[in-house]
């Protein structure tokens, strides 16, 4: 989850303080929108905007209809698809109409919706505070779960007129669900799937080594995460992400250097198509907040799944508690699929297993394929066959059991 843009820090740390003019020799090619992407394959995009109730303006995207079909006048079922840490709504296109998750839901009759997170390059304006001020980064995922989420899926029911829709995450997508479905379980009867791509909900048995390693230092309340929290981290920056994306997209040397970058995002070769690292480096990492970071290695740390930890005396007036509270799973009453990847370093297998005591209504599905790794859910060269074909048979079975 973490050390896949480690390497990008690096760069990015040093591209940061430098201005366009500093490579003006370099011919950029053009940053494409989420809307942009989707159009070039001849698919209907619109651009949406929605306000949560703290003020943050969130970017969405719809693929309303697939060109393949004569549906676009129809009532169509839902499906939102949400990203995970340091993403976007780009990472579920960029494997192209034939293998991505997005265009695979269109092309069999869905209304599909892609969501982006608050602070990441889609969702970088807030109504009520400046970008700039250290409050407009004072959230973790628990504000995405509780806020960002229920906002978008009520902008998408009420504009499309249905009363539930499909939902898909991937990684932070899935713990935001997880918060959301626990926190606000009033959501749940908006849910009509929910599949979650490789949750880190529990993460004790975490073996990422970012994770492994920051935690003595961030993973508990005191002056590492006090002076870390509440900031920007890895934000998107233009010239960076012209600069790689430029790089590994023409130069042959510089070409084979990205694929062996994308081999360490991912553990290993495996199951990555490592040809898609040119497109993943045009918007990744998208930025996030650093309190996102300490979060998930404070649930690591604690082997807990609860509130962000700011200390005893701060929780006590957030939570009037002295320990931040645990998310009560049994809450989650919505249709829940777990997919499990055994390389997986982030989700683990042994805290995955330790979810369907907490939930009614599940099923588990761990991947045969032993090398299986946290990214491959959506970058596998096999991704449709493995993930995507399954993920739309369960949504479709649901809509054809279910018809009025």
């Amino acid at each position: 989850m973490f050390k896949q843009f480690l390497l990008i820090l690096a760069v990015a740390g040093a591209g940061l303080a430098a201005s366009e003019n500093d490579f003006i020799d370099i011919p950029f090619k053009r940053l494409k929108t989420s809307a942009e992407r989707i159009e070039s394959h001849g698919y209907p995009a619109e651009s949406h905007f929605v306000e949560t109730e703290d003020g943050y303006v969130l970017n969405m995207f719809r693929i309303p209809h697939s060109p393949k079909l004569n549906n676009g006048q129809q009532q169509r079922p839902v499906v939102f698809i949400q990203h995970g840490l340091f993403s976007c709504s780009d990472c579920f296109l960029l494997n192209g109409p034939d293998d991505a998750l997005a265009y695979n839901f269109a092309d069999k009759g869905y209304d599909v919706w892609l969501g982006n997170a608050r602070g990441n390059l889609y969702s970088r304006n807030n109504t009520k505070i400046n970008i700039k001020h250290p409050n407009f980064w004072a959230f973790s995922w628990h504000e995405i779960g509780a806020y960002d989420l229920p906002a978008m899926i009520d902008y998408i029911l009420e504009l499309t007129g249905e009363s539930a829709l499909h939902y898909v995450g991937h990684s932070q997508g899935c713990t935001t669900f997880f918060v959301m479905a626990s926190f606000r379980p009033e959501y749940n009867a908006k849910i009509k799937t929910a599949h979650m791509l490789a949750p880190p909900i529990f993460m004790g048995n975490v073996t990422e080594g970012t994770v492994v390693a920051l935690a003595p230092y961030v993973g508990s309340p005191g002056l590492g995460a006090e002076l870390l929290q509440n900031q920007v981290f890895l934000p998107w920056n233009e010239v960076v992400q012209r600069v790689l994306d430029t790089a590994c997209s023409n130069d042959p040397y510089l070409l084979s250097y990205c694929k062996t970058l994308a081999l360490m995002w991912g553990g290993g070769e495996g199951n990555l198509n490592v040809t898609l690292l040119p497109q993943v480096a045009e918007t990744h990492p998208a930025g996030i907040s650093t309190n996102q970071g300490i979060h998930f290695i404070q649930s690591y740390v604690s082997n807990q799944f609860r509130r962000y930890d700011w200390g005893p005396k701060k929780n006590m007036a957030k939570y009037g508690s002295v320990e931040p509270p645990a998310y009560d799973l049994t809450q989650i009453t919505a249709e829940v699929y777990l997919y499990a990847g055994p390389a997986d370093g982030s989700a683990n297998l042994k805290d995955i297993a330790r979810l369907p005591q907490y939930l009614p209504n599940h099923k588990i599905f761990e991947i045969e394929d032993e090398s299986w790794g946290h990214l491959d859910f959506i970058f596998a060269l096999k991704v449709k066959e493995v993930i995507n074909d399954k993920v739309i048979m369960i949504s479709e079975t649901y809509d054809w059991l279910n018809k009025v």
